[in-house]
């Protein structure tokens, strides 16, 4: 799939990003792997694990999605386009608005625009369960941007860029999330606890990454695809990363909520059933040469959420998604 192909992945040196370079150039042959983002210091450790001399296909691109000039050149000979590069934290969002609709909003908009003009053949970007009937301003931004990805299909007109979402939930062990925290916390011999009756969904990097790649070749255009992950309460979470620490109820934080959802009720009317994930399809496909092939619709009232999941991790299978024990 992206053998002989030129590749751009923005906000390239995050955790997502430094593993799908290792997968891609694992598994696949690509005349360029551009790792396209704004901090140069980022860039150089990175270049350190995957240099870019002799006939490496790495080149490294320092750029910001807010720049719209800089990605019409970043851009220039790109095929597909992984769009990885937002503001997660929510706390930081919450204190500096204006920044998250920068990067998140507007960013996506000359990210758009970019591919379309540039004529790249497919565009794959990162959303998040916190899009979902959001409750605060970074999940508010990633929808939005969400609709834009989608709506985006509607006007690259000859161009026949194809615009496609990924959304999935909680990533054990990546930077910011609740993992390293515990773990950090351990020495002290005291776990925070929000609420006991917290949920998520967990995904491993390996996993989000391959199931971006395979979007890749289930995508028409229009679709956000959601893989069937599984659900962990928090409490088995902090006694499966600390067992001999004491818990301490601290309280739901600002801007959080007890379950997470992927597939709201509303969009269950446009969202089909697969093996292995879940795809919604756009209220307006004007254009979709044919109907969705495959799958099953999902029943009127669905909601795939992180309280109602089928699929539950034990204490033992998260230390072992952590590496804290042998599979």
């Amino acid at each position: 799939m992206l053998d002989g192909k030129t590749v751009l992945l923005t906000g390239g040196t995050g955790s997502f990003g430094k593993t799908f370079t290792r997968i891609v150039l694992k598994q696949f042959t690509p005349k360029k792997l551009i790792i396209f983002s704004r901090d140069e210091l980022k860039q150089m450790e990175m270049r350190q694990v995957f240099p870019d001399t002799g006939d490496s296909p790495m080149r490294y691109f320092i750029g910001d999605v807010r720049d719209r000039e800089r990605l019409y050149r970043a851009l220039d000979g790109v095929d597909i386009v992984v769009h990885a590069a937002a503001m997660k934290q929510v706390p930081t969002a919450e204190y500096n608005p204006q920044e998250a609709v920068k990067t998140n909003i507007l960013g996506a908009s000359n990210l758009i625009d970019a591919a379309i003009d540039r004529n790249v053949h497919k565009v794959v970007a990162l959303s998040t369960d916190k899009a979902v009937n959001p409750v605060n301003l970074y999940g508010a931004t990633k929808l939005c941007s969400d609709k834009l990805f989608v709506a985006a299909n509607s006007y690259s007109g000859y161009h026949k860029t194809k615009f496609s979402l990924v959304r999935y939930g909680n990533v054990v062990g990546s930077r910011g999330s609740v993992v390293p925290r515990f773990l950090e916390l351990r020495k002290t011999g005291i776990i925070p606890i929000t609420d006991p009756r917290m949920t998520r969904f967990w995904i491993t990097l390996e996993q989000a990454v391959s199931f971006v790649l395979d979007s890749f070749d289930r995508m028409a255009g229009g679709e956000i695809f959601v893989p069937k992950i599984p659900s962990m309460n928090i409490m088995d979470l902090a006694r499966a990363v600390a067992p001999e620490c004491k818990t301490e109820i601290v309280g739901i934080r600002s801007g959080e909520k007890l379950h997470e959802v992927m597939v709201a009720e509303d969009d269950a009317r446009n969202t089909r059933e697969y093996d292995g994930y879940f795809v919604i399809h756009p209220q307006f496909h004007e254009w979709a040469s044919s109907p969705p092939i495959g799958g099953k619709p999902c029943p009127d009232n669905f909601r795939y959420s992180s309280d109602k999941n089928t699929q539950w991790l034990n204490e033992h299978q998260l230390k072992t998604m952590l590496g804290l024990v042998a599979a």
